[in-house]
């Protein structure tokens, strides 16, 4: 599910591809989870990249529908790996390999650099379409990351983008042909990791840190929120 290795520039690639959708579940969480805290020690950089034509289809519908302790206990896990790329004191680089919905959409967000793949595929957060409310651990990341005149349009509505206009709203921030993908991110990666380290690592906090911080504060109140007006409680 989860290969990991180190390049010879010291930029670790973790690769995740479970066959399918890449969704995002107890056991895949962990695994990412698990390869970040094998690299992050020696590597300089770390470029996490997804299946061919599927980066995430998001958190994972079987666990998301078993009932709202299901759903979110695989929130909150999946908020705190969000979390630690998002103030990861390494360089993250994300290779969007394809299709990126809702919790894959998210995953991009939190990276430093993101580097998409031309073709026709969707990027986006569909969750008001069919009718589930974005929590605020969504909201916060989007205002965060995204170009703040397309925040509402891509959150309150549902708008889904192709690679070239995810690059203007925020998803992306450039966009190559499949087989030079990888190569691109790694190279990003390097670059980045050229950057005075702790210098990096203090301000990305000082950046971002607060921004967590609120997420973390709500979290609970708010999945909880969310669980009763869906009816699951």
């Amino acid at each position: 599910m989860v290969d990991v290795k180190i390049e010879e520039n010291g930029v670790a690639v973790i690769t995740f591809d479970d066959g399918k959708a890449n969704a995002l579940s107890p056991d895949s969480l962990k695994a990412l989870d698990n390869a970040v805290t094998q690299v992050e020690d020696e590597a300089k950089a770390i470029v996490l990249v997804g299946r061919p034509e599927r980066f995430s289809a998001g958190f994972d519908l079987k666990h998301m529908m078993a009932g709202p302790d299901s759903a979110n206990a695989l929130l909150t896990q999946g908020v705190a790996f969000f979390g630690r790329l998002f103030t990861h004191k390494k360089p993250i680089v994300m290779a969007c390999t394809g299709h990126a919905i809702a919790g894959g959409v998210l995953l991009l967000l939190c990276a430093d650099h993101r580097v998409g793949v031309e073709g026709d595929y969707k990027l986006g957060l569909n969750e008001t379409a069919i009718g589930m409310p974005l929590p605020i651990f969504a909201l916060e990341l989007a205002k965060a990351r995204l170009d703040n005149r397309k925040v509402e349009e891509a959150t309150l509505m549902a708008r889904i983008y192709n690679p070239e206009e995810s690059i203007a709203v925020g998803y992306l921030d450039e966009a190559t042909a499949a087989d030079a993908l990888v190569a691109t991110a790694v190279k990003r990666a390097a670059q980045l990791a050229e950057l005075a380290p702790h210098a990096y690592a203090v301000t990305k906090l000082k950046l971002r840190q607060p921004c967590m911080d609120f997420i973390n504060k709500t979290l609970a109140d708010d999945l909880a929120a969310t669980a009763k007006l869906l009816g699951t409680k």
